[in-house]
């Protein structure tokens, strides 16, 4: 049996049953690969847009941001209707730099730390377009650059606006103590990231795009203490950082550039280590984000966390460096630990999780 597809006008071609499974599974190899997806047309960044907090703009990466904030109440009644402001605003900020107007996005997805991440529900209230609320903890940015490359790779939008952010008091309030409390940190806690980041998504062209994503899978090694995020979070990069050079035939040192969320300092120890003993030696070109906002005069223990961190170094410091010209190939790998403010408390360990994009400039 043979079936006639027509392709244009009075043009049309005939595959049998077999050409057709053959075909489609062809396109299928193509488009994914192991736990990477490759996208037909690489996804453009048009506009991006970053808040930081007062210790985050003080930070090496501050000249870098767009909005520094210098009272982390921001005029607001709470620290949650301040953490609303700050995604607010940088969602905003981004579509203005991208040059479109909000009605041109398609969707907005967006997620935070938030029980029922009301600070992107509320958001999107706001902006008045298409919502995907989404949670994947801190790998909530890399999970909505993931989500809006398939929207768009597939058809189904022509702008995605990405977004996350964190407060470190919210945070604290959410997963630990009040601050009012005033509980002393253990030193190898992180200090969970006041800010906020912003990426406009587009099938038009532009410098800075997106050429691949890799989904990750939820990794457990046992660990549960609230307070050990890095450790918790290493595992989770590694599989998902094996899987890309798996997937693609790369090898560490085929990127300018490869960045994870929010291990701090003593987590990105450990995932070098893990990395090493699976055979990569993760060189110069690896950093992590938590590492790189903070400075050792702030006082943040470990580095920072929380998803506001990767957005906003990525949507600052980054995408800056990859306009410039500076840095043309990222591969980017949020950190998130998957746990609630109770399942510790009840005796669950902390499940994580990684996505990656691979971000090239002058394609």
């Amino acid at each position: 049996m043979s079936k006639t597809l027509h392709k244009g006008e009075g043009c049309n071609f005939v595959l049998n049953d077999d050409n057709i499974v053959k075909e489609a599974l062809k396109i299928e190899r193509n488009k994914r690969i192991g736990q990477t997806l490759f996208f037909n047309k690489p996804i453009s960044v048009i506009g991006y847009a970053s808040s930081g907090g007062v210790k985050e703009s003080k930070g090496p990466i501050g000249g870098y941001i767009d909005n520094k904030i210098h009272d982390d109440e921001i005029n607001s009644k709470t620290f949650e209707k301040a953490e609303y402001e700050m995604l607010y605003s940088t969602a905003k900020k981004a579509v203005i730099n991208a040059g479109i107007s909000l009605s041109s996005i398609d969707a907005f997805l967006a997620g935070d730390l938030l029980n029922q991440i009301t600070t992107s529900s509320f958001v999107a209230r706001e902006l008045n377009v298409p919502y995907l609320g989404l949670y994947s903890a801190c790998s909530t940015m890399t999970e909505a650059l993931v989500i809006g490359s398939i929207l768009i790779d597939g058809g189904f939008s022509n702008n995605c606006l990405c977004a996350t952010a964190s407060h470190f008091a919210t945070a604290e309030r959410q997963y630990r103590y009040p601050l009012e409390y005033g509980c002393q940190r253990p030193p190898y806690a992180q200090w969970t990231v006041t800010g906020a980041g912003a990426t406009v998504l587009s099938n038009s062209t532009s410098k800075i795009k997106i050429t691949s994503a890799t989904i990750g899978k939820v990794v457990d090694f046992g660990t549960n203490d609230l307070n050990n995020m890095g450790a918790s979070m290493a595992p989770a990069a590694m599989q998902s950082m094996i899987s890309l050079f798996n997937d693609t035939k790369t090898l560490p040192n085929d990127y300018d550039l490869i960045i994870t969320g929010d291990l701090g300092k003593l987590g990105s120890d450990i995932l070098r280590d893990l990395m090493k003993e699976q055979g990569y030696n993760l060189g110069q070109n690896y950093i992590d984000c938590g590492s790189l906002i903070y400075d050792g005069t702030q006082n943040c223990y470990q580095g920072g966390s929380g998803c506001g961190c990767s957005a906003c170094v990525v949507n600052s410091f980054i995408f800056d460096k990859m306009n410039a010209g500076e840095i043309k190939s990222v591969a980017y790998f949020a950190t998130g630990a998957l746990m609630s403010s109770q399942s510790c408390y009840q005796g669950e360990t902390i499940p994580c999780i990684s996505h990656g994009v691979v971000i090239r400039s002058n394609l």
